[in-house]
């Protein structure tokens, strides 16, 4: 396992989001209740980012066609995706947010 340093928890409210990439792969991470969870950032329906959508209790849903996938397992939650998103592991230490990349 490879944890990068994605953010501090200062910079992450609860409910917010923020897209990022990291060894060649754009991830989401949000923060759910001070609970930090990491899913891909792009929509595997059609490529849009999810960072540009909206969290609503523990989904996102994509701005641009409203596919809505689980925020802590990638599932799919609402059409039209059929792929789940990939998930990656998230730990904190101190105010540290490091994502298993």
């Amino acid at each position: 396992m490879v944890y990068v340093k994605v953010a501090s928890t200062n910079d992450l409210k609860p409910g917010e989001k923020m897209g990022f990439q990291g060894n060649g792969k754009a991830i989401l991470i949000v923060n759910l209740n001070n609970k930090y969870f990491a899913i891909g950032n792009i929509c595997t329906h059609m490529g849009c980012r999810l960072s540009d959508g909206k969290v609503r209790d523990e989904s996102i849903q994509c701005r641009c066609h409203g596919s809505i996938f689980d925020i802590k397992t990638g599932k799919v939650l609402g059409n039209p995706a059929k792929k789940p998103e990939d998930v990656f592991e998230v730990k904190v230490e101190g105010e540290q947010i490091l994502v298993d990349m």
